[in-house]
């Protein structure tokens, strides 16, 4: 028997109880270490318990709640998986943020633990064994009077060896046998909350986005297919809006500086997105003229009131531009210098990319509705075979920019365009409304009696075979075959459908890192489901540009037309020379048999 610790103790608490407590010098301490063979008799009264083992009674009870949970998370999200694996034990499962460390920083912030108290060894909380009422109050397991209490090992608070005092065992009274105490029974599991699995909502939202994606795709060809039917004028509409919100998306992009971070320049210099808007206007005054001009002649240098219009067009241009260079110089501040001339060169650029684009395009409308239709389906159509062949066979990567894009997607694609285009093309050719350069802008495909001299690109030609040739195709036909018919536009096609299938993604991959370089996923939301306008018109201003140059390289007639002719009359004749040249014309005709009313 070991000696006990005389200390001091108030006069209400029995010696016995007052010694099971091991207070030494007259202070309370809530963390003792003793042996667990030492058993404490409880005297006749019982003890009430301290508030620091209440505490950590509820720190326990809910340290067990908080580990049958996440116990329950587990076994949940193994069973979605279907993992075969069961459901590791609660102390397994721990993750970095149930630490015994930051859980009891949290229940400081819930007041169960104050910040005075030591940390608990091994994550383990040693308590007072404590019974729970219905209300989750905690109160002191009750025994008859002067029955034998034996405190578990695991249940006394543990504290450094030193601080042990010297307990002496006292005999068992009145020869009862000693009763344990019993730990309190472990609050029941409360369900875990279903929660909804991360994959499971990523698959929700990728399949909302292809819905989407997948609604305004049949809206935007819709949209387009009902405006090329009701005629050029629609379209070229069509063109001039598509262009302003690609203008407006990639002058925007100026004012990003950092990811998350946005500055808008106007803020400081408010001339700065009105003089933007002015180049725009005055950029667009000057190519619309000018293809006015050109493809209608017949009309503007034939009424008074559009011939100065005509005549001076390009000087109008260029005052213009003028006056919105005066008014940049005017903007310039002291201190935002840098800022002010790199959007300067920002628009310009900007303008020389999509505006002039943008006419391009226009002009092949005014060409014939099949260079702006057929060039814009082979950049569709390659979009969607290589997108086709690359989920099917692409294994290979093409290129750092995209690395959704292979090579075999990339190839496949190309044939595929090349045989869509040629069937395609020679479909949309047998159309006068297709074909046919625009005269009058209120034509559209309901309209009869559209037609003109078709071009020699679009006239069905024989193509005699090699005799050798021939013979094999009778023999194989069982029919006399000789020639082969075709038509040029068809070999024209084939140069398209390359250009569209090798270059123009090259103006999706500029595009990619255009974005990259801004860190942005897309250019704007101006079309649900696929980000701004830039984005799905990369591709279409680098073929249209390619489109005019070849059509007007290598298939436009340059035909004399009255339009040309009254052109060279109205600004290159004097009215003296101008009235001559009617006398002389009239007196030609009437040579010819002609009667003039006039």
């Amino acid at each position: 028997m070991s000696r006990v610790t005389q200390t001091s103790r108030p006069s209400f608490a029995s010696k016995a109880a007052w010694d099971a407590l091991g207070i030494q010098s007259g202070d309370e301490t809530d963390e003792e270490q003793i042996d667990e063979s030492v058993e404490v008799v409880e005297s006749a009264a019982p003890l009430p318990p301290s508030k620091s083992a209440i505490k950590k009674a509820k720190l326990q009870a809910l340290r067990e709640k908080r580990q049958q949970e996440r116990a329950a998370r587990v076994a949940a999200r193994n069973q979605a998986n279907g993992s075969a694996k069961a459901a590791s034990s609660p102390t397994s499962s721990q993750s970095p943020a149930d630490s015994p460390v930051i859980e009891t920083k949290a229940l400081e912030v819930e007041g169960l633990v104050s910040p005075s108290d030591e940390p608990i060894s091994n994550g383990t909380l040693h308590t007072v064994p404590l019974n729970f009422g219905a209300n989750g109050d905690a109160h002191p397991t009750k025994q008859p009077a002067g029955v034998p209490v034996q405190i578990a090992a695991d249940s006394v608070p543990t504290t450094s060896p030193s601080s042990v005092p010297d307990v002496e065992t006292s005999a068992p009274v009145n020869d009862e046998p000693v009763m344990p105490v019993e730990k309190p029974a472990p609050m029941s599991p409360q369900p875990a909350e279903k929660q909804e699995d991360p994959q499971d909502a990523e698959k929700a939202k990728k399949r909302q986005n292809a819905l989407t994606r997948t609604l305004w795709t049949f809206i935007m060809i819709g949209g387009f297919l009902t405006l090329l039917l009701m005629g050029h004028a629609y379209m070229i509409v069509l063109v001039f809006i598509c262009q302003t919100l690609v203008y407006r998306e990639v002058t925007a992009l100026f004012a990003i500086r950092k990811k998350g971070q946005i500055e808008e320049a106007s803020g400081r210099d408010p001339w700065s997105k009105t003089l933007n808007w002015y180049f725009f206007a005055v950029v667009n005054y000057f190519l619309y003229g000018e293809s006015i001009i050109y493809y209608f002649k017949h009309v503007v240098f034939s009424d008074a009131q559009l011939t100065g219009f005509a005549t001076n067009h390009r000087f109008i241009s260029f005052s213009l531009y003028t006056l919105g260079f005066m008014g940049f110089v005017m903007s310039l501040k002291r201190g935002y210098l840098k800022q002010q001339f790199s959007l300067f060169c920002w628009v310009h650029m900007t303008l020389l990319f999509i505006v002039l684009s943008s006419h391009f395009i226009v002009n092949n409308i005014l060409e014939g509705m099949i260079w702006l239709w057929v060039p814009a389906s082979l950049v569709i159509c390659n979009d969607v075979f290589a997108y086709i062949w690359g989920i099917t066979l692409g294994r290979t990567p093409l290129i750092a920019l995209s690395p959704k894009k292979t090579v075999e997607g990339f190839v496949g694609a190309l044939f595929s365009t090349i045989i869509f285009g040629l069937l395609w093309g020679t479909y949309f050719m047998r159309f006068d409304y297709m074909t046919c350069p625009v005269r009058d802008l209120g034509v559209s495909a309901f309209d009869e009696g559209v037609s003109c001299v078709p071009n020699p690109v679009f006239m069905w030609k024989d193509w005699e075979m090699p005799k050798p040739l021939s013979v094999f195709l009778s023999t194989l036909l069982g029919r006399a075959v000789a020639t082969i018919p075709y038509a040029p536009y068809q070999f024209h096609l084939f140069f398209l459908a390359c250009f569209a299938s090798l270059v123009a993604p090259f103006g999706g991959f500029f595009a990619s890192g255009f974005k990259r370089a801004f860190d942005i996923k897309d250019f704007g939301h101006s079309i649900p489901g696929h980000g701004g306008m830039t984005d799905r018109m990369d591709c279409q201003f680098l073929m249209g540009v390619f489109t005019y140059v070849y059509y007007s390289s290598l298939i436009r007639e340059n035909n004399v037309t009255v339009g040309s002719v009254l052109q060279t009359i109205v600004s290159g004749l004097t009215l003296d020379e101008q009235l001559e040249l009617i006398a002389d014309l009239k007196r030609y005709l009437e040579g010819q048999g002609i009667t003039i009313p006039f």
